[in-house]
């Protein structure tokens, strides 16, 4: 069996081509409920499936029998109907342990655009649940995905690198927490309604902003935006009331020209003369003329001044880097030792399912011979033999499972079938095993 990777990102492909190719909710849903039906001819060799589609990355993480992943690329191509020679040159691809190794460091934040950023746990996690709840995902992907959430979580905890704001949005709603405290008393007005907007009110809502009014354009766009964070709406209409209640202005459109301008911002600023503005531009090109901070009362910000910060921040992080792969290595290490014990597990059963048979054979047999024996003493011999037959399989399972982290430890696997009399199966190790940390060097030393 093999763990597979297929995928491709921001780095790879361009935005236009991540937009095609990206999963909704419902598409990916709809790919993993195909991987069940068993009638795809490019699904046949796949045993286990997750998506983690995000607006950075497209990534399929498969089990499969197969080495190669032309099937799993044709079945991209079909799923999103576009020519596989389109999109295959900017595809990446990890096997078995650099599969592994990539996934923890996606869901550590180390393979994201910014760094750290801490959305790509819960999309990593929200992929796993998908492929559950469709059947899409057995037990190897669960573990897998379990243990690189399990390493993410550890990444944040235990180091800084989600700490301090890498983003102009968030940093925009941090300096607006540092200069006009306290926050939940604030009026804030957030001017715009795109991606970076709805940013800032993301980040300014996790530290307790709670009077937000979102200005757009449109009000349909705005209002969209203001339901899904509990702030209010309006329209450009309303600008100049909306800034004369306002403490903080975080400007963020589209448009190609300056909105506020020093004429727009005195006026403002003479129904509040005791009363400071702090404005925060984080659009590109610029919504608020540079000559508003000669506006007295004002406090403008621009993006020269938070791209200092943001480099600031980011250094920070990178700092964090050889701390978060250390936990990374630990994390991999532990889910490897996991792996590679997979293959010594049906013979614990089997060691099991033949000793319980045996034993309730015998018990059977001797409780027929000794029919004077009351329920009490029954229980006690029931329990006398399953305690003995526990006791005499720990040391032989303990050893099995010590061997089966060694080079040989299929080898070992089948060998003690033998010994026991246990039936035979194909035995398919994952990855070739390291040294061995848990038994001697010796050979098969039973």
């Amino acid at each position: 069996m093999h763990i597979h990777c297929l995928g491709l990102n921001h780095i790879t492909a361009s935005l236009d081509l991540l937009e095609r190719l990206v999963f909704s909710e419902e598409q990916t849903r709809a790919a993993l409920a195909r991987l069940g039906c068993g009638a795809e001819s490019q699904t046949a060799a796949i045993g286990e499936m997750v998506i983690l589609s995000t607006c950075n990355r497209v990534e399929l993480y498969t089990v499969s029998n197969e080495a190669g992943l032309d099937p799993l690329i044709d079945f991209l191509a079909e799923l999103q109907d576009i020519p596989r020679k389109e999109f295959e040159p900017h595809l990446y691809q990890f096997l078995d342990q650099g599969a592994i190794s990539h996934l923890f460091r996606v869901a550590a934040g180390l393979d994201s655009l910014v760094i750290g950023e801490p959305q790509i746990l819960g999309q990593v996690t929200h992929a796993l649940e998908l492929a559950r709840g469709q059947n899409a995902a057995g037990p190897l992907l669960s573990r897998l995905f379990q243990a690189a959430i399990s390493a993410g979580k550890r990444v944040r905890t235990e180091t800084y690198i989600s700490r301090n704001p890498a983003s102009i949005s968030s940093l925009a709603a941090s300096l607006a927490e540092y200069v006009a405290p306290p926050l939940d008393q604030a009026q804030i007005v957030v001017l715009g309604a795109g991606e970076m907007a709805e940013l800032a009110v993301e980040a300014l809502r996790k530290r307790g902003a709670n009077r937000i009014l979102v200005i757009n354009r449109t009000l349909a766009r705005a209002d969209e935006l203001a339901q899904r964070w509990g702030a209010h709406a309006t329209t450009f209409e309303h600008i100049e009331a909306a800034l004369a209640s306002a403490d903080i202005l975080i400007s963020s459109t589209g448009a190609p020209h300056t909105l506020i301008h020093p004429p727009l911002a005195a006026q403002v600023m003479q129904l509040r003369p005791e009363r400071p503005m702090i404005m925060i531009d984080i659009a590109m090109p610029r919504d608020i003329d540079p000559d508003v901070a000669s506006v007295p009362g004002v406090q403008l910000y621009d993006m020269d001044s938070l791209n200092q910060q943001l480099e600031q921040s980011i250094a920070v992080r990178l700092q964090e880097v050889p701390l978060a792969e250390g936990i990374i290595a630990e994390e991999e290490s532990r889910f490897m030792a996991y792996l590679q014990t997979i293959d010594i597990l049906p013979l614990i059963a089997d060691l099991h399912q033949q000793a319980e048979l045996i034993r309730t054979s015998l018990l059977e047999k001797t409780l027929r011979r000794l029919p004077d024996l009351n329920e009490l003493e029954i229980e006690r011999i029931d329990a006398m033999t399953q305690a003995l037959v526990k006791r005499l399989l720990d040391a032989p399972i303990m050893r099995l499972r010590a061997e089966a982290l060694c080079p040989y430890g299929t080898e070992y696997a089948s060998v003690a079938r033998t010994l026991f009399g246990l039936p035979t199966q194909d035995q398919t190790c994952y990855f070739t095993h390291g040294p061995c940390p848990a038994a001697s060097t010796s050979a098969l030393n039973i």
